[in-house]
This record gives C-alpha cells, sequence and structure tokens, in this order.
C-alpha cells in the first residue's frame, strides 16, 4: 500500500503540553494511516542555503524557541535516526540538484517536526529523518523535489511537512476573544477550495495569488512545507482535509493530505 503524504499545520510550541482538537487529529492520523518504516520531516524551522539532511544514528530534539515554559524545554522525542533514509534522499535528489549535505552533528528533530511526531507516534520508535528547506530555490524547484521524492511513499516511508498556510506572527491575538482578520480567513478559504478542486498552481506560485496574501504569508518559511506535499500527490489522488481553523488570529491549522482512505 502506498503510504499518503501530509501536510501538518503545526501552531503553537504550547501545543506539544496542551492537547487540543488539532493534536487528537494528528493522533488519529497516525492510527490510522499504515505503521511506516521510516519518516521524512520537513519542517519550517530548518530554513537554510543548500538542502541538507538529518544523518545521524540518534538526532537531538531541538528546542528552537524562547520565552516559553521550562517543561517545554524539557521535552525529548528520542527518535532514532536513519543515514539510511538520508543517503537515499540525497540519492533520489542529486541528479537534479546540487548542494546536498548530509548532517551528522549540529541540527537534529525541531519543534516543528516533534511536537507532531510526539502525538502520531508517541513512543518515538519510528526512524526520522528531518529536511531542510533551501531557500535559495523556486517554488516549483520545491514542488519537484516533491515529485522527485515520490517513489519513497511505495516503500513504506511517509513524508510528512509541517508549516502554516496563514502565519503572521506580528498580529497574533493570544486572549480567547480575539476575532479573526478577513484576511486571514480570506486566503485560508482560497487555499482550501484551490486544493479541493485540485487547482493547484495558485497554490505553488503563491506571492501573487491572492489579494491577502502578503498579510496571511509575509514571510515564506511556514508556507513552503506544504509544496513539497502537493509535489508528492499521485494523479489519482484527491486533497483530504485533515484539519482546519485560524488559531490566535493569525495562525491556520489547516492541514491536509493525499491518499487517505475515506473516514
Amino acid at each position: 500500500m502506498r503510504m499518503p503524504a501530509l501536510f501538518i499545520g503545526h501552531g503553537s510550541p504550547m501545543y506539544a503540553l496542551s492537547p487540543n482538537q488539532y493534536t487528537q487529529a494528528w493522533a488519529d492520523i497516525g492510527k490510522k494511516i499504515p505503521t511506516p518504516s521510516a519518516i521524512l520531516m520537513i519542517s519550517a524551522h530548518w530554513y537554510t542555503r543548500g538542502i541538507w539532511l538529518t544523518a545521524m544514528e540518534r538526532p537531538k530534539t531541538i528546542h528552537d524557541f524562547g520565552g516559553f515554559p521550562d517543561e517545554l524545554f524539557a521535552m525529548e522525542y528520542p527518535a532514532p535516526g536513519s543515514p539510511h533514509l538520508a543517503t537515499q534522499v540525497r540519492d533520489l535528489l542529486s541528479p537534479h540538484f546540487s548542494n546536498i549535505t548530509l548532517e551528522d552533528a549540529e541540527w537534529g528533530l525541531d519543534h516543528g517536526s516533534w511536537s507532531v511526531l510526539k502525538y502520531m507516534y508517541p513512543q518515538a520508535n519510528i526512524p526520522v529523518v528531518q529536511m531542510s528547506i533551501d531557500a535559495t530555490l523556486t517554488n516549483q524547484d520545491h514542488f519537484l523535489i516533491g515529485q522527485h521524492l515520490q517513489s519513497l511513499r511505495d516503500e513504506n516511508v511517509l513524508i510528512l511537512s509541517s508549516g502554516n498556510v496563514v502565519h503572521n506572527l506580528r498580529h497574533i491575538a493570544r486572549h480567547v476573544d480575539a476575532l479573526t482578520p478577513l484576511w486571514a480567513t480570506a486566503f485560508n478559504d482560497f487555499f482550501k477550495q484551490h486544493l479541493l478542486d485540485n487547482d493547484l498552481s495558485p497554490l505553488i506560485e503563491w506571492q501573487s495569488s491572492h489579494p491577502d496574501v502578503k498579510m496571511a504569508v509575509p514571510t515564506a518559511e511556514h508556507y513552503l512545507p506544504l509544496i513539497y506535499t502537493l509535489g508528492l500527490q499521485q494523479k489519482s489522488e484527491s486533497a483530504t482535509i485533515i484539519t482546519n481553523g485560524i488559531e490566535m488570529s493569525s495562525i491556520s491549522m489547516l492541514s491536509f493530505g493525499f491518499g487517505l482512505s475515506p473516514s
């Protein structure tokens, strides 16, 4: 069975401490899909020059944030790594892209990865490789990377990207009765509709796709992970929405996948 390809809107790091409707949906997906032999993670929080892959046996848990409780900094996700998968990904991409590095010391699994995986696979017993987002590449390049990695889905590898469709930290409102601005819901709805209509071009070349895009996506790093997932779609597949909603006024929790069985 072909493994699904997933994009998860990961939201606040505090979700790792405070389960909610979104984290429950992530846990449910982990139980619903086949158990992968390995996971390739693409997180918004590893933004680099060139493509980097964690290739160590034991990737460390990275706490790449500030101003949060000590309990969050103490959290560990001790999943094994997979130098074999890292090498396999490099070999799939190297005919098409240069500047690919296998990294075995400095990085590990950042919170864009482990805050989701701790709910999907709480035993941390599935090998995980994290791949960086090369900031020098075009939107089409990111999409092509997804396409070049499609064969991994037939080898029981789960490819999971993590970011947010709408992500504007300057307009976060933390009080519970905060109103969601129209620009956030408008772009989120625009994205969802084009995804379900299988009209992906405006989502890949997103910078000029919608009047509210500059407010909804002021920087690229949280949006780009989902382009890899779009590239992983097989021709026969349609998108399935996993979660949706706007939290803290300006963070989209829209998550989706390809190859998911009907509920």
